[in-house]
């Protein structure tokens, strides 16, 4: 474990040093590219280097990306996005912050799945209607990941920014709920009702959000207590972990339990409990902790596809995969604006259009898709999901900021933020 540790981490420190002396492009893009095209070029030397790429590939194989991502990075890069959102302009965007991560989610999921279905029957790949429900489930929710580091480094305006930001944060309790139901329903277990589905959702959702509170008040007490910052950034730690492990224990959400925390902390904790030393040191902390978690991950999922199962009918099925969730995603962004206008609280044509672009997908879509049944269509899925993301973190990521310079100029409403009128 410790040198696999020690030669991702490694190629990780080099990749983003060549980045951003030659490249730069952020950094988590710019790592990740350059290890898919390196991957890529391995890939199409093929038995010329089959040594060193055969050793690079057993390495990759051997690692759990699944618990990597969830038992590893997850926790501490949700806490580090929670602990600089602004919980009062997350208020002022609470309707459309939770349209999106619940209605937006559970409608996407259906709808990519009926779309995906189609296609891959067309495509001569059938999979089974649970299996589409399975990656719809998988690639719906936007992954704060990718999307918190991106949003920053572009410049959104604050009202776009929360929204994406606060969705991709708590969408993935929704996400990860409906796939943890659909696996049990492919391993045979029968379909919960509608009800059951929701009190699951309710009890996940609800647990999170008081195990994240519950710590993060406890752990504001005993910041208030002590002004040494090496103790307050050390019990910062204890939280970002704590939460998510008694979370899981209690069968909860722990992604939202992570968040919830990261909140509590992040603004009565900050307001209350912190000098303005610990403050700086304490930010100063898990930026890198951000930073280099972030790029840790990419650069493995950019390694990923040294064990992709591709074939030229999978490449084909994740370009439909791409559109079918990017349409998928413009129709329920599109809707959802006509619920907040009916509420009185517009969301204007340009915001609709950098939500739908902005909406990225990254490590946690690749996670669940790699606890896929073993079953005929997972290859197939598996190839979809990492073309996907993929394409959301390079493509998407690098133009994004391109989409909000272009949208900006058309609408001032945009500065402004949602339920705010000229």
């Amino acid at each position: 474990m410790f040198q696999t540790a020690s030669i991702i981490i490694s190629v990780a420190a080099l990749l983003s040093w060549a980045n951003y002396k030659y490249i730069r492009l952020p950094s988590t893009i710019g790592v990740m590219l350059i290890s898919l095209l390196a991957s890529i070029a391995l890939v199409a030397f093929g038995e010329a280097e089959i040594g060193f790429r055969g050793r690079l590939a057993q390495l990759v194989a051997g690692i759990d990306f699944h618990a990597v991502v969830f038992h590893g990075l997850l926790p501490f890069l949700l806490f580090a996005g929670a602990l600089h959102v602004d919980l009062n302009d997350l208020k002022r965007e609470w309707l459309a912050v939770t349209l999106l991560a619940l209605l937006g989610t559970a409608v996407s999921m259906f709808a990519v799945a009926g779309g995906l279905y189609l296609i891959l029957s067309w495509l001569g790949l059938p999979a089974p209607w649970i299996g589409c429900l399975l990656f719809g489930a998988l690639i719906s929710p936007t992954d704060p990941v990718a999307v918190l580091g991106i949003m920053k480094a572009v410049g959104a305006p604050k009202a776009i920014e929360t929204q994406i930001a606060g969705e991709s944060l708590f969408n993935d309790g929704v996400g990860v709920v409906a796939f943890t139901a659909l696996l049990a329903v492919a391993a045979g277990e029968s379909l919960p009702s509608p009800t059951g589905a929701a009190i699951l959702l309710i009890r996940e959702a609800g647990g999170g959000i008081f195990v994240g509170a519950a710590i993060g008040a406890l752990a504001t007490q005993l910041l208030r207590r002590v002004d040494r910052y090496q103790i307050e950034i050390l019990l910062t730690l204890a939280v970002a972990m704590g939460s998510y492990a008694v979370a899981e224990a209690v069968h909860a959400s722990a992604p939202i339990a992570v968040v919830a925390a990261g909140l509590f902390i992040g603004n009565q904790g900050r307001a209350s409990s912190m000098s303005p030393e610990t403050e700086r040191r304490v930010d100063e902390f898990w930026e890198l902790i951000d930073e280099f978690l972030n790029i840790v991950l990419f650069l493995l999922m950019g390694l990923e596809v040294l064990v992709l199962p591709l074939r030229a009918a999978s490449f084909w099925a994740g370009v439909a995969a791409i559109v079918v969730s990017l349409l998928a995603r413009w129709i329920i962004v599109a809707a959802i604006a006509g619920m907040l206008r009916t509420a009185g609280r517009e969301l204007c044509g340009g915001a609709v259009v950098i939500l739908t672009w902005g909406g990225l997908r990254g490590g946690v879509s690749l996670a669940l898709a790699l606890a896929l049944p073993l079953a005929d269509y997972r290859d197939t899925l598996f190839a979809a999901a990492y073309i996907v993301v993929v394409f959301s973190i390079v493509v998407q990521g690098l133009t994004v900021g391109a989409v909000i310079r272009a949208m900006r100029p058309t609408d001032r409403r945009l500065l402004r933020g949602v339920g705010r009128h000229e």
